[in-house]
């Protein structure tokens, strides 16, 4: 009876804390996820599914000769997740694996056109490592330890060139390149509210297969900043309210003169919801505030993710 009771509060605890889907397919930079810091006991494993829905504009540089242009976007995504000890301190490995299809109606040349895309973006995976305020505890030290105080944390999120693309096409689902971010996050408790900050830059390889024919693609680092606040009503029950600003990123093509660079930033909101023990389900809202290149989305998505532990 103790140790179910022991367990039940583990996952009454994680559920209002880590998420393991970022659930918005969609630029690196843009992703709003509160409370990606929050301790978990090792031998945690996470599995959960997501839907997603993007639309709004897109800008191009305009040296590109495509304007007006608007996009529909679905994205369905599964991930995966485990917690496991590190230097005697929480670490945590993830991997989402989405699918994408959507319409991209746009003017080329005063000319009118649409296309469509479906099929497989680039796969995701992140490592994390709380530095501070998260050592490794079992899941019976876990339900046991005092409320946690500042956690200060550092993660690399990557995606691979895994996603469907041809040089022939100047819109695909996958980029066709490696992409790294370095990131350093905290986390700060004040009674019921929870206030997150992360910095992270991505880091990009080139693409040497771009479009049209075999032409080199490059893309200078692309700065990231998030700030989240969200607020507990209870064990399992909580809402956020995020932002990110992401600025830099100029694109170079066949060594030519770089694009503009991006300033961009969102808004948005996430509600977090216990379904039954270790089940839980997320909806997440965000909407471009401003930006000179790139998307300016709206997005919503709805996730369930189901948190179980190693009992060993």
């Amino acid at each position: 009876m103790e140790k179910a009771l022991l367990l039940r509060r583990c996952v009454l605890r994680i559920s209002c804390g880590m998420w393991l889907l970022s659930l918005l397919y969609q630029a690196g930079a843009q992703e709003l996820e509160p409370r990606a810091y929050s301790v978990s006991p090792i031998g945690t494993s996470f599995v959960g599914m997501a839907f997603g829905r993007s639309s709004g504009d897109v800008t191009f540089d305009p040296t590109i000769p495509i304007t007006n242009i608007k996009a529909t976007l679905y994205f369905p995504g599964l991930g995966l997740g485990q917690t496991f000890p590190l230097f005697r301190r929480q670490a945590l490995i993830t991997a989402v694996i989405p699918y994408a299809w959507g319409t991209v109606k746009g003017d080329v040349y005063e000319q009118q056109g649409s296309i469509s895309r479906s099929g497989m973006p680039d796969i995701k995976t992140r490592f994390s490592i709380n530095l501070r305020g998260s050592p490794a505890l079992t899941p019976r030290e876990f339900a046991r330890r005092k409320p946690h105080g500042l956690v200060i944390g550092t993660s690399l999120t990557m995606t691979a060139p895994s996603g469907q693309y041809s040089n022939e096409k100047l819109i695909n689902l996958g980029t066709n390149r490696w992409s790294f971010k370095p990131e350093v996050g905290i986390s700060v408790p004040v009674k019921r509210f929870d206030l997150d900050a992360y910095a992270g830059v991505w880091l990009f390889t080139e693409n040497a297969s771009f479009y049209p024919s075999y032409s080199s693609r490059t893309q200078a680092p692309l700065v990231a900043v998030q700030t989240h606040v969200s607020y507990t009503v209870r064990r399992g029950l909580w809402a956020a309210l995020d932002y990110t600003w992401y600025g830099g990123g100029a694109v170079t093509v066949n060594g030519g003169t770089p694009s503009e660079r991006q300033s961009n930033s969102r808004a948005g909101a996430t509600l977090s919801l216990p379904v039954h023990t270790g089940h839980s389900v997320k909806i997440a809202y965000s909407s471009g505030v401003s930006g000179n290149i790139g998307s300016k989305f709206n997005t919503v998505s709805v996730g369930w993710q189901y948190v179980w532990f190693d009992r060993r």
